[in-house]
Formats: C-alpha cells, sequence, structure tokens
C-alpha cells in the first residue's frame, strides 16, 4: 500500500538523488548535468501523481502523515508550583490534505517545466541546477510540514536559492533585484519567526493530569496539530478564562492582546510573500530581472506560499481575528485587483505586464480567503492553482521571445 511507505518524504527529497548526481558530474557535461536535473525533477512529480491518484482511498480517507521527534529536551523540577517536568520537542511532521495536495502537485508541475525551460541557460550549468533542486526541496516541504519550525525550515530554504539563482543569472540589475528580494523576505521571515515563537510558547503544549487536575508534565512542540486542537477547542486551557479553571488560576490563557499580536504579526509575514500592496516593490524587481525559468518558479509557486500560509495558519487558527478583519482583508484585495490591473495596462515590458497581473490576481484571492466560507476558500485555492499554471505558461512564452529576439 502506498500509505505504508514514507511516501512524503521521498516526495520532499527525491530532488537529493539528483543534487548528488550533479556533484559527481563534471562541470563541463552541460548536457549530462541538464539531463540529470530534468530526470530529478520528474521523480518527486511522478510521486506526487502517485499520491494524487491514491489520496480518496488512503486507509479510510485519513490524509498521508509522517511523524517523528527530532529532539526531545526534557526539564525537571522539584518545586515550581504544580508542574514537576517539562519538554521541549521539535517534530519531523509531514502531512498532506485537500488544502496542500493541489499546491504540491502544481509544484511539482511547474518545476518540471521550469527545469526543461532551463536548457537556455548559458554559464555555470553546475552550480545552476543545484541551487535550483534545492529550491524544490524548500517549496515540496512547505507545503506538507504540520510543525512550525519545520515549515519555517523549509520556508527558509527556498530563500538563499532564489537569492543566487537572480543574482547570478538574472539580467542587467540582478543583483538589486536579488538585494531586494532577500532584504523584504528576510524581513517577513523574521517577523514570522517571532509570531511563531510566540504561537509555541502559548498554544503549542500538552498536559499530562494523573489525577485531581493537577498539571504534572508540560509538553511544548511546534506540532500543527496540537496547537490547531489548543486554539479552536473551547475545552483547552488557551480558551479557558482564569477564572473556570476549577476555581483555579489558569496560565495557560492566550489573552485576545496576545492573539492579537500573533495575527496581525502573520497577516504581515505572509502579506510580504504574497505580495500584498504596498509589500509588492520586491516582486515587481525579481520578474523583471530573474531569468524566465525562475520566474516561472516564483510567480507559479513562491507567491502561492503566502496565501498558504495565510490560510493555514491565519484562517484556520485565528477564525474570529479573520473574521474582525474580513473586511479589511476585502478591502486590501480590491486595492490589488484595481492597482495591479491598472499599472499592468500601460507596462511596455512583457514581465511587468505579467507582474502586475499576478498582483491583481493575488487580489482576488485574498478576496476569497475575506469571504470566510467554503466556497470563497475554495475560489482562492482555485484562483492559486490556476493563476500558478497560467502564469508559468505566460513566462516560459516570454522567455522563448526573448530567446529568438
Amino acid at each position: 500500500m502506498l500509505s505504508d511507505l514514507p511516501i512524503l518524504s521521498f516526495i520532499v527529497f527525491s530532488p537529493l538523488l539528483g543534487i548528488i548526481v550533479l556533484l559527481l558530474l563534471p562541470k563541463q557535461s552541460s548536457r549530462w548535468l541538464k539531463v540529470t536535473a530534468i530526470t530529478a525533477t520528474f521523480i518527486p512529480l511522478l510521486l506526487s501523481l502517485w499520491l494524487y491518484a491514491d489520496f480518496e482511498g488512503a486507509s479510510g480517507g485519513k490524509p498521508y502523515e509522517e511523524n517523528s521527534t527530532w529532539v526531545d529536551a526534557s526539564l525537571s523540577k522539584e518545586a515550581v508550583g504544580e508542574v514537576t517536568s517539562y519538554a521541549f520537542k521539535f517534530q519531523y511532521h509531514l502531512g498532506v490534505d485537500g488544502l496542500s495536495l493541489p499546491l504540491l502537485l502544481l509544484t511539482t508541475i511547474v518545476a518540471a517545466m521550469a527545469a526543461l525551460a532551463s536548457v537556455n541557460i548559458k554559464k555555470r550549468w553546475k552550480s545552476f541546477y543545484l541551487w535550483f533542486l534545492l529550491l524544490e526541496i524548500g517549496m515540496l516541504g512547505v507545503f506538507l510540514a504540520r510543525d512550525v519550525f519545520l515549515f519555517f525550515v523549509f520556508f527558509e530554504l527556498t530563500l538563499i536559492p532564489m537569492f543566487f539563482l537572480i543574482g547570478i543569472w538574472g539580467y542587467m540589475n540582478r543583483e538589486k533585484a536579488a538585494n531586494k528580494f532577500l532584504i523584504y523576505n528576510g524581513v517577513g521571515s523574521a517577523i514570522m519567526l517571532i509570531a511563531f515563537v510566540l504561537l509555541v510558547s502559548t498554544a503549542g503544549f500538552t498536559v499530562d493530569q494523573p489525577g485531581g487536575g493537577q498539571v504534572t508534565h508540560l509538553s511544548y512542540s511546534g506540532d500543527y496539530a496540537v496547537i490547531k486542537d489548543n486554539m479552536v477547542n473551547p475545552d483547552s486551557y488557551v480558551n479557558m478564562p482564569p477564572d473556570a479553571a476549577q476555581g483555579q488560576s489558569n496560565p495557560f490563557y492566550m489573552t485576545d492582546t496576545m492573539r492579537w499580536s500573533i495575527f496581525i504579526l502573520l497577516l504581515i509575514a505572509f502579506g510580504i510573500k504574497l505580495p500584498i500592496f504596498p509589500f509588492h516593490t520586491w516582486m515587481l524587481r525579481v520578474h523583471a530581472e530573474a531569468p524566465p525559468s525562475i520566474v516561472m518558479i516564483h510567480s507559479g509557486i513562491l507567491l502561492k506560499m503566502g496565501a498558504y500560509g495565510l490560510i493555514r495558519f491565519g484562517v484556520f487558527l485565528f477564525p474570529l481575528q479573520t473574521s474582525h478583519w474580513a473586511v479589511v482583508l476585502a478591502i486590501l484585495g480590491v486595492i490589488n485587483i484595481l492597482y495591479g490591473a491598472v499599472l499592468a495596462l500601460v507596462q511596455k515590458e512583457f514581465k511587468l505586464v505579467l507582474a502586475y497581473s499576478s498582483i491583481s490576481h493575488m487580489g482576488i484571492v485574498m478576496l476569497g480567503i475575506a469571504s470566510l466560507n467554503e466556497i470563497g476558500l475554495q475560489g482562492a485555492m482555485v484562483q492559486l492553482v490556476s493563476h500558478g499554471f497560467i502564469s508559468a505558461l505566460l513566462f516560459l512564452i516570454v522567455g522563448i521571445l526573448y530567446e529568438r529576439t
């Protein structure tokens, strides 16, 4: 059975096979380097197609999951209130569901297309494809990670390869574009890390109560399932007011101030990646200066990571805060739609036409998220996938025109 295999790990790390072979090949063998890299991108594509075909019939309809503990650091204390021991865990937790599966399939298809479109790269083929395959590992991991720190590791893994792919193989102003990309996304990642640390420290815990309601063991981790259960379960400590915890004080209660702080931090972090106006200027430079195959990746996949994170960590974990800000999100979406569409009409550079239209399309995604209903979220997902394919194909056409003229 497919569900008995670590299929998710195979999908995420299968490009490593291509990286290993590339390291063994001489850098002058351009033909074999290209064949190896392109072949390596088809391995996760075939595995994701296999997963997609088998997903509905997987063990009673349950999503695929792989969960193991990386680090388990325990700390015992003899006289610290009721808690006698603490544990801090880092989980290697991968999973796929109806939200991540379409984006996973989009990633593998567009990555294979971009690898094929990279055959016209003129210099340093070996380095290019090494960074390319490392970038694909990061993108696949983002959509499958179910631990916030693991998600952050994969998210960061996409930044460094993109920085070099833009800065070395881009056009005339490639270094400025690469630096702006790194600065904006680095700031967004720092904000996201702060939000994740606050989230784990306030909601990423499980308690052990052997008897009498006394908490004797407290375990903290970044496991998304634990955090979500604590956030949305009305009977959890996080949602239980201090005076309702069996007449005792409740040190685990998450205040409204903390909820709003984490939500706004996540909105800014993923809004930069989406991008939401006015955090969009870095994206225009990347679309204009990066090589066509890398713009295919950026427009077709990387922008979707912002919307995915906003839905996964914003809407699902903070539904009340999202509902209060639904009008604001809708207004930001309308601004994106009109701003991107109007400016796309007056551009004379093909890449900038597509760049501004991508801003407009991401506004439609924002409107779907702001609706906060099933149809709206499904529409946002359809828009993400359709825009991923369409923008990648359009940038492929632009790349062909550049090569021919």
